[in-house]
């Protein structure tokens, strides 16, 4: 079975049991294990994968790290494990940072058995960073994940290029979260900055609230125009040619943006819903690569919820209340109705005169 199947099977394993796997044990065995396993290492061979690793820190004594993967003898990666619903952040990798600075291991994973974050020392020698340089999502996990991923297996396994490479995969992730905000969400910054490019006058607030929108729709627009000419070059590629010869299937884009059936479906579920209390013509849908949302006015700053359909193996729709998104797992679409409070709180929470 290759990396991409048993991580597929992993991200199965999430979905179906979450709810139970809500111990640090019960993520360990049920996903940290398997994905170690994943990656090419025995997990019951102590002379590569050595559960309970100690290392003396100072004056702390007997300190344990959940897991140490040795390579020729030596530990190469560290592995502190929390519950699979607990956050993940530099306050939760005490232990990891202080192990990093005395093994000989350079680099280091938090994870709760869904999400992953790669540590290294890219910034200080034989110190931790506070910022991973790679993280992934079991439950949203994307092609160029896996090819990462790739590189930390047994087979693949060459400390001095991950590192090498480390500063400049955590640059493009930073750089990536920061995109991807401003697609979702235009900063004011940002919509101030391209507003005055062609705008003459003073921006007032109306303004601006005018053209975050539609700097949003432009964004979203030109990422869709590069996808259909993409599409529209590889189908070029696939047309007869006059001596018969057969041509190569068309080149599907990493980055397509489907709209499905299913997510049309859920969006008029919301409308639905929504008419109660609000003209649902000013529901609007609004698609992208990781997500569907669905938006009053068609303003980004207006999220009323979000259908998370990509995964293959189980689905979210996610509500919001100010900022914080909750998701949801759905079994069947007529489950959204039973988010019909959330919604219904959050409509308000945008347009308190309703």
């Amino acid at each position: 079975m290759d990396l991409a199947m048993r991580i597929s099977e992993l991200q199965k394993r999430v979905a179906e049991h979450r709810e139970i796997l809500q111990t640090e044990e019960a993520a360990k065995t049920a996903l940290v294990m398997p994905f170690l396993q994943a990656l090419g290492y025995d997990v019951f061979n102590p002379s590569e994968v050595v559960p309970e690793f100690t290392a003396d820190v100072g004056t702390k004594k007997g300190e344990k790290v959940d897991y140490a993967v040795f390579c020729e003898g030596k530990p190469s990666i560290l592995v502190e494990c929390k519950p699979v619903n607990a956050a993940l952040g530099i306050k939760q990798a005490g232990q990891l940072y202080r192990y990093f600075s005395v093994t000989e291991a350079r680099l280091a994973i938090l994870t709760n058995g869904a999400v992953y974050h790669f540590y290294s020392d890219i910034e200080q020698p034989n110190k931790m960073d506070e910022k991973p340089f790679f993280s992934f999502d079991l439950e949203s996990a994307k092609p160029i994940d896996l090819k990462i991923i790739e590189r930390f297996t047994k087979s693949s396994f060459n400390i001095d290029i991950i590192v090498q490479e480390a500063s400049g995969l955590k640059l493009q992730s930073l750089l990536r979260q920061e995109i991807e905000k401003e697609f979702s969400a235009p900063s004011d910054e940002f919509v101030a900055l391209l507003a005055r490019r062609v705008h003459d006058g003073r921006l007032t607030s109306a303004i601006r609230e005018n053209f975050s929108k539609h700097v949003a729709a432009a964004m979203n627009a030109i990422v869709r125009e590069q996808v259909a000419e993409r599409l529209s070059s590889a189908l070029r590629v696939t047309e007869p040619s006059d001596d018969n010869t057969v041509t190569p299937a068309p080149v599907v884009a990493e980055d397509e943006i489907v709209t499905t059936e299913e997510e049309i479906s859920g969006y008029r579920i919301v409308q639905a819903i929504a008419a109660k209390i609000i003209d649902p013509q000013r529901i609007h849908l609004r698609d992208s690569k990781s997500y569907c949302a669905i938006l009053i006015d068609d303003n980004n700053r207006k999220t009323l919820a979000r259908m998370h359909f990509n995964a293959q193996t189980v689905k979210y729709v996610g509500t919001f209340s100010g900022r914080d998104e909750t998701k949801h797992q759905i079994s069947k679409l007529e489950d959204i109705y039973k988010l019909s409070d959330f919604i219904e709180a959050r409509i308000r929470e945008i347009d308190p005169n309703l």
